[in-house]
């Protein structure tokens, strides 16, 4: 990988075999840890984009690649760098605003 993700990019992660309700495919994930971050630390955090997705609360409807979907805000994860396979473009930069105040809303006490 050339650079390190930003806010906002859309990446390409691998995993091994899931457990339970992990995602279970190579899938394109949203990154939300902050740039400075994301240069500095061997990690991002990041959720899930998905077409197959319903419309539940915690779920940002999106587009991307011509493609509609929603981004999965309940499964936040942290990535290890090493499982990004590739960047492979970003969302629009309101999409990502509403994801960021979507993760604020589900861990507001």
């Amino acid at each position: 990988m050339k650079r390190a993700p930003r806010r906002g990019d859309i990446v390409f992660a691998s995993f091994g075999m899931p457990v339970g309700g992990e995602i279970r495919k190579a899938r394109p994930w949203l990154v939300v840890s902050p740039d400075d971050l994301n240069e500095t630390l061997p990690t991002v955090t990041a959720v899930p984009l998905s077409t197959g997705s319903h419309p539940y609360p915690f779920r940002v409807p999106c587009a991307w690649r011509g493609t509609k979907g929603h981004v999965i805000v309940d499964q936040v994860s942290t990535l290890d760098r090493s499982r990004i396979d590739r960047i492979a473009g970003e969302l629009p930069a309101s999409t990502t605003a509403l994801v960021l105040r979507t993760l604020r809303e589900m861990f507001d006490e």
